[in-house]
């Protein structure tokens, strides 16, 4: 204690010591608790670019589809200055679900004189949330950091001046005790068994089902730790059962994309009803490997570099004229990635 109160005494160590203090104040408490920035509506031009890889192989397929050459030219658009680089590089290194004579006719169709528009879709913009603008919620939080700080530094100031004022008056701090040198006994480490689990993934998703969500999609581009993209992993509707809408969903595809390898591993996610009638499983068994969704149950994916663990988090049938347990009313399905060594 004592040798601490010395090196308090530096008018160096304060000043440093405040200084962490306040940023630390500022930056955990204030920035993430309180007043955190936090940008919505952000257009494709402003994604990393394996998300811009995303976007344009799914106006790709769109255009494949529809074969609208103009929505093609505003997908396109929409990548800003992103556009040429993304483009190319789809073009050099097709993904494997994706036709390359497609790639071919989709740039041609977005070189044609197609108006112009923004990059960022109409009626998006960048915002902040929490504030009218990211620059006045910077200024704000940076008053409120001076503030802390300064709180902080008084404090320590005031506190010395306390010590100063009893060592004047009289009392005395006693002197440190000296102690003998004594031998530090040592702990030795025992071999600990190896652990069971399987190390942290490298990468974790969460795909979130509602009925209704008659366009569920879900794709996410799967990075290494220093940022190289190593391919993408998803879930999308695979099958319907009866009539109407919204969609009566008894069957979710499950895929994973290695840029490694040359084909998209998938699996098909069948409900209870779909996995036990021999037409709708015969039928989806063509897509993937059929597996019953179950509350907590999971199924493996792995191709020539990666591993996808599908484990089902939460799940709900819906109610009906059809069979029980035929559709679902929710699913949230976790993805978690391991790179292979």
């Amino acid at each position: 204690m004592d040798q601490i109160r010395e090196y308090l005494k530096r008018p160096l160590i304060i000043g440093a010591l405040a200084f962490v203090a306040g940023l630390l104040i500022g930056w955990m408490v204030i920035g993430w608790l309180i007043a955190p920035i936090q940008w919505t509506n952000a257009s494709p031009a402003e994604l990393h670019p394996g998300y811009q890889d995303i976007w344009l192989r799914m106006a790709i397929q769109a255009y494949g589809k529809t074969g609208d050459a103009q929505t093609a030219q505003l997908d396109y658009q929409y990548l800003g200055d992103a556009g040429p680089t993304t483009l190319a590089r789809m073009v050099a290194n097709p993904p494997a679900n994706l036709d390359p004579s497609l790639i071919t006719q989709f740039s041609q169709a977005v070189s044609a004189n197609l108006p112009v528009v923004p990059t960022a879709k109409p009626g998006t913009t960048p915002t902040a949330t929490g504030g009218t603008t990211g620059k006045s919620n910077l200024t704000t939080l940076l008053v409120v950091m001076c503030g802390v700080t300064l709180v902080v530094v008084a404090a320590i100031v005031a506190y010395f001046v306390l010590q100063g004022r009893r060592r004047g008056a009289g009392v005395t701090t006693p002197p440190p005790i000296i102690t003998s040198e004594e031998p530090i006994s040592t702990v030795e480490w025992t071999n600990l068994p190896a652990a069971s689990a399987e190390q942290a993934p490298m990468a974790q998703f969460m795909a979130s089902y509602k009925a209704g969500d008659d366009l569920f999609d879900d794709s996410f581009s799967i990075d290494s730790p220093s940022g190289e993209f190593l391919g993408e992993c998803g879930v999308g509707i695979s099958e319907t059962i009866g009539v109407g809408v919204p969609k009566k969903v008894t069957a979710f595809e499950v895929w994973l994309f290695d840029k490694n390898d040359i084909q998209t591993v998938t699996k098909v996610l069948m409900s209870a009803h779909a996995f036990n009638d021999p037409t709708i499983r015969q039928k989806l068994e063509a897509k993937g490997e059929p597996f019953q969704a179950a509350s907590g149950g999971q199924t493996i994916l792995e191709t020539a570099t990666l591993k996808l663990v599908a484990r089902v988090v939460d799940m709900a049938y819906g109610q009906g004229a059809l069979p029980e347990d035929s559709f679902f009313d929710s699913l949230v399905l976790e993805l978690a990635i391991w790179q292979k060594q």
